[in-house]
């Protein structure tokens, strides 16, 4: 057993804290734009009436993943974003201020590598990042439970990402190298830096909701797994299934780059 293995399991459980954070029309209209949302979508994007997209909270809880990282728990070079989800209490106002309490809810064993649970909660929503860990396996504990695959997929919508989505997504709050900088790109075998994962599911969810005739800042619920990259500029394709009735697959010019995903909408 490694020392990397020794350590995984001692993680869960752990209290990260709390941090209390600010944000004003400003950040909720970059977040906005940095997704997709269109200029005469003006509820999205304008002071006025502004309503902010619940997937923003996902910036705002950012600093969690990072902070279990810096504190030694996995690699943070060779580990990776894994799965999201998000359950919206209530509405995001377009200023405003929260403070965020984050844990460690779980480290599962995958053999060759763990996976931390990693959940942030406000009065706005809670959020659960799962990391995949690479050489923090094999410690004895448990699996966790397989995402099941949703079935029965049929076209829906597609959307094409924009060409600066990654410059202006950092900008929210994830600010790591391979999302700008081609030497960091190179480095994890990619021609150029890719587009952050909870970049292309908000993007994915502002084309779904669209498909669906409702309105994004209304997502209720939300969760994803992440397969591969999405370079800005990629064309992605949204198929639903039947089974769930809520979900979806997202796919690139890469093969497919979120499964096992679903949304609500509140009525």
């Amino acid at each position: 057993m490694t020392i990397a293995t020794q350590s995984a399991a001692g993680w869960a459980g752990r209290d990260l804290g709390s941090r209390t954070v600010a944000w004003d029309e400003r950040d909720v209209i970059l977040f906005a734009l940095a997704v997709g949302v269109k200029p005469d979508e003006l509820d999205l994007v304008y002071e006025r009436n502004l309503r902010a997209l619940p997937t923003f909270g996902l910036t705002l809880g950012q600093w969690a993943p990072d902070e279990l990282g810096s504190l030694g728990a996995f690699p943070i070079e060779t580990s990776l974003h894994g799965s999201q989800k998000l359950v919206v209490h209530s509405q995001l106002p377009p200023r405003g201020r929260a403070t965020l309490s984050a844990r460690v809810d779980g480290v599962w064993d995958k053999g060759s590598a763990a996976i931390f649970d990693v959940s942030v909660s406000c009065e706005f929503f809670t959020a659960v990042w799962s990391i995949f860990a690479p050489g923090c396996g094999g410690f004895g504990g448990r699996r966790g439970s397989n995402v099941a695959a949703a079935e029965s997929l049929s076209f829906a919508t597609s959307v094409r990402t924009a060409e600066n989505a990654a410059a202006l997504y950092r900008l929210c709050g994830d600010r790591h190298a391979i999302h700008i900088d081609p030497l960091a790109a190179r480095a994890i075998g990619q021609d150029r830096p890719i587009l952050h994962g909870l970049a292309t599911l908000s993007t994915s969810v502002v084309a779904l909701a669209r498909h669906r005739g409702t309105h994004p800042a209304d997502l209720a619920t939300l969760s994803g797994r992440f397969r591969s990259v999405v370079l800005p500029g990629d064309e992605l394709r949204i198929d639903v299934s039947k089974t769930p009735a809520d979900g979806f697959v997202v796919s690139g010019p890469q093969g497919v780059v979120i499964d096992s995903a679903a949304a609500t909408f509140a009525d």
